[in-house]
């Protein structure tokens, strides 16, 4: 196990040493680290090599200049300036809220960026205004729509975060797709085959092979097949791309660049800049009376806690598990994978770093 301020202190060193300020360096680390202590692995300290890779490959800027490009009272363009998607995106949702206090809402698209972590990070940033968060990002084309054996689409998850009263607050964060692709990952390290409707063949068979993307294959949209409703998984992701790339001017469709952990792909000419996000918040007061509001969710979330479950199971409240889970694992810390482990370990001998190897 690993303390999270071990790991966080570990991070924001190679961040550091990729030239990142100190400020954005803890900010980035910050970022990375909630995944894990939320429970979502795949998208945790175990990407930090991946991030590395993309500073080798000069598709990262570590001193980004950060700017916006064109704005309304309620709306703003962000270039990135290939800079972390860790740190891009945690600004340009400063940049909604603002607007939003000011105007009721604001809404931010994002284009020139990077891998951005866990969006609901990013949309957890509005309940410290009290204000409700909407957060997406498009990715590389690891997903194939119904019925295509062309990968397309990215996981292009969604993230909404809701302030309550007395209640822990509504936070749903989830990808397009039957599961992120992490999960592929995780499996392949530990040598499992994945489950039945996560992914297609080359030939478009479902399969349980994890490395079915990497030999031709495709992840499969939320519903897995046109059954059981892939349709709207495809719809979903497909609204995601479009409100994060051709919004805001960043690659949308099978012209995301892939993250640097995606070694099996390589990034086409593309049609805009960089990877695309799109951000937003909105004042509860702009709707109806905040404190009205928040009592009201106290009371939709208590409705829901005491839906009947089917037997040896529980209902649960979106951002249940990852909350209950961050209070575990900042008590007893992190487990992390041996090929995790060893890949940080060689971060470490890089650049002239410490790390227990445990």
């Amino acid at each position: 196990m690993y303390q999270a301020d071990y790991l966080q202190h570990f991070t924001e060193e190679v961040f550091r040493k990729l030239g990142c300020p100190d400020q954005e360096a803890a900010l980035a680390a910050e970022v990375l680290l909630s995944a894990d202590l939320r429970g979502i692995d795949s998208h945790g300290i175990a990407r930090l090599a991946g991030y590395v890779r993309l500073y080798d490959i000069g598709r990262l800027n570590p001193t980004p200049d950060i700017k916006v490009v064109h704005e309304t009272p309620s709306t703003a363009v962000v270039d990135g300036d290939r800079g972390l998607g860790l740190v891009v995106a945690p600004h340009a949702m400063q940049i909604a809220m603002e607007k939003a206090d000011k105007v009721g809402s604001g809404w931010v698209s994002v284009r020139n960026s990077n891998h951005f972590g866990i969006a609901g990070y990013h949309a957890m940033m509005a309940l410290e205004k009290g204000m409700i968060g909407w957060t997406m990002t498009n990715a590389a084309p690891l997903v194939v729509p119904t019925f295509s054996l062309d990968k397309m689409l990215g996981t292009n998850p969604v993230a909404v975060a809701v302030p309550a009263n007395e209640e822990p607050p509504f936070v749903a964060d989830f990808a397009s797709t039957a599961v992120a692709y992490g999960k592929f990952e995780i499996l392949q390290r530990k040598g499992l085959p994945a489950p039945l409707g996560w992914a297609q063949d080359a030939s478009g068979e479902p399969t349980t092979d994890s490395n079915a993307v990497k030999s031709g294959g495709g992840l499969l949209p939320l519903g897995s097949d046109r059954e059981h409703g892939s349709h709207k998984g495809y719809g979903l992701g497909a609204i995601v791309d479009i409100f994060s790339g051709v919004l805001s001017g960043a690659n949308y469709g099978p012209w995301v660049p892939p993250f640097a952990t995606a070694g099996f792909m390589t990034a086409q000419e593309g049609v805009g800049l960089g990877t695309g996000h799109f951000l937003g918040a909105m004042r509860v007061d702009g709707f109806r009376p905040a404190e009205e509001f928040r009592n009201h969710m106290d009371n939709w979330i208590r409705a829901f806690r005491k839906a009947r479950a089917v037997e040896g199971k529980q209902v649960l409240i979106p951002g249940d598990p990852e909350r209950e889970t961050e209070a575990i694992r900042r008590r007893e810390g992190v487990s992390l994978l041996p090929p995790v482990v060893q890949s940080l370990s060689e971060l470490a001998q890089r650049f002239g770093l410490d790390f227990e190897m445990k």
